[in-house]
């Protein structure tokens, strides 16, 4: 089918682009950006380029995966944030239904469920963060433009019957961490696979899963990440002593980090669970935990990607 995918020259665009085609999909970049997937070079706030870009090229389907994102925040205002956030997806909502698209995917972050006590590690034990988690009180502009996005989402499927499926991702950013540097990246990048992020290729396999998939299931969001090892009865421990914890699962860990120069994090102030992803639409990450284990004892390349120098392609 032919389609839309939005972000298309950002670091999710870069692989989902290739997985889609290969799968058989004709895709229609758009980016504010331009890069090698993107053939159409334009904001998603510009509704009459959205318009005209439905026009001329006539998807079938939507793949809404540009966003501007938490460390934009030092860089535009919270207008350009409400512009691409929320304008934008609400004109890509409206245009897809008025050209008959059967279904949209929408792009969106586990961020906007962390709290600023979940994030402070308020409370005694490790949250644990599933679908169900209520109330959602977003900590800044970009989690709160995300979740109004989301709510459209849910506004537009059940005015007009889209299909729409939100996929809540974890961290897959190759990019230093833009508030934490108390480790190197890679050590961080490590310990977040056991309890929050994910690899950017499992995250554009879980889209093309997603996007057969939202016919049959009509409506639904899933948090996106690497399957924990932990268990709801660990979240006290988790925030007292999380080596403890990870030892009794990998009892290798502290000796294979120690090799490194690596340290395993003291606490863990939260747990994204990726069940319901695993249970109703049939996906599971590949890569965990595990996997980077096995590169440090076998000394094979790390299972994720790093770039301390990544720049995203719109401040190029």
């Amino acid at each position: 089918m032919r389609v839309l995918l939005t972000g298309s020259s950002g670091w999710l665009g870069r692989y989902l682009a290739p997985l889609l085609a290969r799968a058989g999909h004709e895709v229609i970049g758009f980016d504010v950006a331009p890069g090698e997937h993107t053939q159409v070079v334009a904001s998603v706030a510009d509704r009459a380029a959205v318009e005209q870009a439905f026009a001329a090229r006539r998807p079938e389907a939507v793949v809404h995966a540009a966003a501007l994102h938490k460390p934009d925040i030092a860089r535009y205002p919270r207008q350009a944030f409400i512009d691409v956030n929320v304008t934008g997806t609400l004109n890509l909502l409206e245009v897809a239904v008025t050209a008959g698209c059967d279904r949209f995917l929408f792009t969106s972050t586990t961020s906007l469920m962390i709290s600023r006590a979940i994030r402070e590690g308020r409370g005694g034990e490790a949250a644990w963060v599933d679908e169900a988690l209520a109330p959602l009180l977003p900590r800044n502009i970009y989690g709160v433009t995300k979740l109004a996005a989301e709510r459209l989402c849910r506004l537009i499927h059940e005015e007009q019957g889209l299909s729409i499926l939100i996929l809540r991702t974890g961290r897959f950013f190759p990019e230093e961490d833009d508030t934490h540097r108390t480790l190197s990246g890679e050590n961080m990048k490590a310990n977040e696979l056991l309890h929050r992020r994910l690899t950017v290729e499992d995250a554009a396999d879980a889209h093309l899963v997603a996007l057969e998939r939202a016919p049959e299931l009509g409506f639904d969001t899933f948090i996106l990440s690497a399957p924990t090892p932990f268990s709801r009865e660990d979240a006290a421990e988790l925030r007292r002593d999380a080596p403890a914890v990870i030892a009794r699962y990998f009892p290798e860990a502290a000796d294979l980090y120690a090799r490194r120069g690596w340290r395993l994090p003291s606490a863990i102030d939260r747990v994204y669970d990726a069940g319901h992803a695993e249970r109703r639409l049939g996906w599971r990450a590949r890569t965990d935990f595990a996997a980077v284990l096995d590169a440090l004892r076998t000394g094979a390349p790390l299972p994720f990607a790093h770039d301390a120098d990544y720049v995203s392609p719109k401040e190029g």
